[in-house]
């Protein structure tokens, strides 16, 4: 290699070097949302056929101060081949309440129950599955 093509590799790399992570973090600084991280019954992306089975449903009772939240996703477990493995219960600022996560060899169905106290506003139900990703609903409370 001659000393003219070495040089102008170098100078390649070290802008490469110096570029290419700032055009990567660039991209970080804006938050991912709606089918960038989840599916939802008005946006199920490539899952359009899915969604009765995969969005989870958001029962709410009230009494006194007390919530109760019951999340069911209308979904077969087929062992490990194809499951729900879990329900996030989040807060009306996305924040995480609590989860229950599933076993497909002991949970014939996909229901969690979740109580809350002197809660409310909006709620938002995750249901994940394990082939067809992650779906949101909510409701209010």
């Amino acid at each position: 290699m001659e000393r003219r093509d070495f040089i102008r590799l170098s100078v390649a790399s070290v802008g490469a070097g110096i570029i290419a992570p700032t055009i990567a973090l660039a991209n970080t600084s804006k938050p991912a949302v709606g089918a960038d991280v989840y599916y939802t019954k008005e946006a199920p992306g490539r899952w359009s056929g899915k969604v009765a089975t995969h969005s989870p449903s958001i029962e709410i009772e009230k009494a006194g101060g007390k919530v109760t939240v019951k999340i069911v996703t209308a979904h077969e477990m087929k062992g490990y081949e194809h499951y729900i493995v879990k329900h996030v219960l989040l807060d009306q600022n996305y924040a995480f309440i609590d989860e229950q996560l599933f076993d497909p060899t002991k949970n014939q169905a996909a229901i969690s129950t979740f109580t809350l106290h002197d809660y409310s506003g909006p709620i938002y139900a995750l249901s994940m599955c394990n082939k067809h990703d992650l779906w949101l609903n909510g409701a209010e409370v």
